[in-house]
């Protein structure tokens, strides 16, 4: 069995299914210690759970690999505790101001019926819940339609493609990557890779591959702003200390 084979077939698999926790345990924790969620995007449980509910409702039309399948109920399962967590913990000021999770300079825009951004707890699920039904009435009218399913993995893997972005957005304003955890990057990153062997050598269909793609790149974003705020923090951190020791 040649090395190729044996990370497609075993490999990448496990790593796939076991990707929820092993990316995003950490974070969890990290908020749940701190009692802070400042700095993190409470858009990353949204688009999860929005991308692998309509991933699950997918497989019911496609049949993709059974690994994928497993992988989304279990995001599933992992987001909604970071979805509890990061509410539970949203800064005080935010949780005023009716804005579940906040940057670190304040500038956070208005939504259209402030989505996502509501004051208490209960809409949030009450969406969620609101989501998986309209999706499942959907699924048995038209789940034997080849043009709806094809639209559901495009939907599902084309918001999942989007993931990095509200977090490079609020890294942005903030000038900062405080609040998120480099350990998600990581595993973000390293998933890429072995996801881009996996759909390349395995029978995925083509929106994998080019979802995964897009992906990759927005990841390769958010690492690179890691790379350059640290340093920015780092001289600033320096400059401090100097001046420290002449005063």
């Amino acid at each position: 069995m040649g090395a190729v084979q044996l990370l497609v077939e075993y490999v990448a698999p496990v790593f796939l299914i076991t990707s929820p926790v092993t990316s995003y345990a950490d974070q969890i924790w990290s908020i749940h210690s701190q009692r802070s969620s400042l700095g993190f995007s409470l858009d990353i449980p949204l688009i999860m759970l929005v991308a692998s509910i309509l991933r699950i409702y997918y497989w019911f039309g496609v049949n993709f690999e059974f690994s994928l399948l497993v992988q989304s109920v279990i995001m599933v399962f992992v987001q909604t505790i970071l979805l509890k967590v990061a509410l539970d913990h949203r800064p005080s000021k935010a949780a005023e101001a009716g804005v579940p999770f906040s940057s670190l300079n304040g500038h956070d825009a208005e939504r259209p019926y402030n989505f996502w951004q509501w004051r208490q707890q209960r809409p949030f699920w009450e969406f969620l819940l609101y989501f998986v039904t309209t999706v499942g009435i959907l699924q048995l009218l038209f789940g034997t339609s080849t043009f709806f399913v094809s639209i559901l993995g495009y939907l599902a893997l084309g918001i999942e493609a989007t993931l990095p972005i509200p977090q490079v957005i609020a890294n942005y304003r903030n000038q900062s990557c405080k609040g998120f955890r480099v350990s998600v990057i990581v595993f973000w990153l390293l998933g890429d890779l072995l996801k881009g062997v996996f759909f390349t050598y395995s029978k995925t269909p083509m929106v994998f591959k080019l979802c995964g793609l897009c992906q990759f790149m927005f990841d390769l974003t958010l690492g690179y702003q890691y790379w350059a705020y640290a340093e920015k923090e780092g001289a600033i951190e320096m400059k401090k200390r100097r001046s420290m020791q002449i005063s």
